[in-house]
């Protein structure tokens, strides 16, 4: 599959939201043709909840952690990786449809784009309760490639184990 990489030369939100539409490409594709089974079952022993269907809707809460609760100053309460009292909470998804997941992430990172194209890479968060908060647009644009990117690498891993499928974009 080819997905397109950002231009070698444009202005830096081209190439920050390039490469992480990227990477979510990368996610999603990786997802593609899984059985709801596959989906939910778990092929490393000692991370249970690292599972295709575990690992899509815990990006589509860190998106929501990064741009709407630390970037805008959102409720956190909304947000299941916020729950102290449930280790994991947001990548507890038993019962959930894989294509039900996928459709709230690609929502999330649709939600997260407008509020990315709405300020500037130098506006910080609003969240008073949260030291991350105080980081820059830019800061956690960046950040989020990474944590994407690292989560996509584990998706491919993940995909090898459960059915043989591999494959580099």
């Amino acid at each position: 599959m080819a997905l397109p990489r950002p231009p070698f030369v444009a202005d830096e939100r081209t190439q920050l939201l390039g490469w992480l539409d990227l990477q979510r490409s990368i996610v999603r594709w990786k997802c593609e043709g899984l059985s709801e089974e596959d989906a939910h079952r778990s092929v490393l022993p000692d991370s249970p909840l690292m599972t295709p269907a575990g690992l899509i809707s815990h990006l589509r809460w860190t998106e929501h952690t990064w741009f709407e609760v630390l970037f805008l100053g959102g409720d956190s309460a909304v947000n299941p990786a916020f729950d102290e009292s449930v280790e994991d909470a947001d990548m507890r998804v038993a019962g959930v449809p894989l294509a039900r997941l996928l459709d709230e992430y690609e929502r999330q990172c649709q939600t997260s784009n407008e509020i990315v194209a709405a300020h500037s890479f130098d506006d910080v968060g609003k969240h008073p309760d949260f030291r991350s908060a105080h980081a820059t647009l830019r800061w956690m644009l960046i950040h989020m490639v990474e944590e994407t990117a690292r989560h996509a690498g584990h998706l491919d891993t993940i995909r090898e184990l459960l059915d043989g499928t591999k494959g580099y974009y």
